[in-house]
């Protein structure tokens, strides 16, 4: 399975990586957000969504996402790998086992001062119950969600709304503050300007209880205009 928590860049109007085979049947959902004519253009332009979470717990998906924050996809695989290696008896260290390793153990693998901090911030907030197993996730609402675990050091919305996207696989976030959304919405609409992150949250109103998808369908749009740009003439 290729192993996403969500777009491979934030702020750079790229669109998630390809998703894996055997994606949600997403069509109730197209149903619904063909009714918004610019969408109907893009859906019609960019194919069938084969938008799909990858099944792995909050806290080990909230580690990944520290170590790909500001860092290329190449290179924070690399640090993930050699973290992952100072465990070799687990896929993924417990919290309890983070919280053991000496912080120049961490610092060696590439990681920065602020990065550990958040990931050992990330594993005692786990080892104590902050951070929800994928079951009691479950029993959450996306706000409570975010509001609990932005209390998290390092983490912000936009990360835990990546989160509850690609991880928990919820169909109805709109992560507004995300620079390729609004890009995608700017090309897609034929706009000078990005829509303002509260504008697109009113005009995505009307595209619940299928925001995810719609915000899927948006990275894509800002994706093939970036390509559409940089075309050899």
């Amino acid at each position: 399975m290729v192993e996403i928590v969500g777009p491979r860049k934030r702020g750079r109007g790229v669109a998630p990586a390809p998703m894996p085979a055997g994606a949600p049947d997403w069509s109730k959902a197209l149903r619904h957000l063909r009714r918004d004519a610019v969408l109907k253009r893009v859906i019609r332009a960019e194919g069938p969504c084969t938008m799909v979470a990858v099944q792995r717990e909050p806290y080990e998906a909230l580690v990944r996402a520290i170590a790909h924050q500001q860092v290329h996809g190449r290179a924070a695989e690399a640090i993930l790998g050699r973290f992952l290696a100072l465990f070799p008896a687990h896929a993924f260290p417990p919290p309890e086992m983070v919280l053991a390793t000496p912080v120049e153990a961490m610092r060696g693998c590439g990681f920065s001062h602020s990065k550990v901090a958040a990931i050992r911030d990330i594993a005692e907030k786990a080892a104590g119950g902050l951070v929800p197993s994928r079951a009691g996730a479950a029993a959450l609402d996306d706000a409570a969600l975010i509001e609990r675990l932005t209390a998290i050091r390092g983490v912000g919305r936009w990360t835990v709304e990546m989160l509850l996207m690609f991880t928990l696989g919820r169909a109805d976030v709109l992560p507004v503050d995300d620079f390729g959304v609004r890009e995608g919405w700017r090309v897609a609409a034929g706009l000078e300007a990005q829509p303002k992150p509260k504008e697109l949250a009113a005009i995505g109103a009307a595209w619940a209880p299928w925001r995810s998808v719609a915000a899927w369908y948006l990275w894509r749009a800002a994706d093939s205009a970036k390509r559409s740009a940089f075309k050899p003439q």
